[in-house]
């Protein structure tokens, strides 16, 4: 069943919006217009969940550097 799926590719990217960010990609990128989108994503789900993709990691936010303000004297 999906939820089984869900589930199971959660243990793997545990972010909810990251899951269906990477769910949603990778069902458009695979999709075939032959086959039903419910196959394809389902197809995802399992390959997610069983460690076909690589994990997905958040990128480092870099600190911009700090603005230097110059003092105008008048």
């Amino acid at each position: 069943m999906r939820s089984e799926n869900v589930f199971q590719a959660a243990s793997r990217i545990p972010n909810r919006y990251t899951l269906c960010h990477a769910l949603a990609q990778a069902t458009r990128q695979l999709h075939v217009a032959s086959t039903r989108t419910q196959d394809t994503t389902n197809k995802v789900l399992v390959d997610i969940g069983s460690g076909s993709y690589g994990m997905v990691v958040k990128p480092q936010i870099l600190q911009p550097p700090p603005i230097e303000l110059d003092v105008l004297t008048i």
